[in-house]
């Protein structure tokens, strides 16, 4: 059965070489990596019950030892998940941010992805 998730890492698992982890990345990982993980979407359910086309808005985070590194990735992200067959659409555009804690450079973008249960 298909997911959010599943069509999401389908489209994004062989970028960052492959280090894509949904939720939370294990303990220490390799650099760069990406995370992903389902923040929400528009809920189809009608008088009529739920349909089986189902949304979700997917937040996609990618993590790098470099500004450039993560600006780069994250632009990969986007043309795997705005090309067939996903075809999300941005939720606006991504958003830099800094870890303090693990000195990490984060570039993390939004989407909307549909699918057929």
């Amino acid at each position: 059965m298909a997911s959010a998730e599943s069509v999401t890492f389908g489209a994004i698992k062989t970028l960052a070489g492959g280090r894509v982890y949904p939720d939370v990345a294990p303990a220490s990982p390799v650099k760069p990596y990406i995370v992903y993980q389902s923040v929400g979407g528009v809920d189809e359910t009608t008088f009529d019950g739920a349909d089986t086309l189902q949304n979700s808005r997917m937040q996609v985070s990618v993590w790098a030892t470099s500004r450039g590194d993560a600006a780069t990735i994250i632009q990969q992200v986007r043309a795997a998940l705005t090309a067939e067959p996903v075809r999300g659409v941005p939720i606006g555009a991504p958003v830099s941010v800094f870890d303090d804690d693990t000195k990490l450079y984060g570039s993390q973008q939004d989407f909307s992805i549909w699918w057929k249960e």
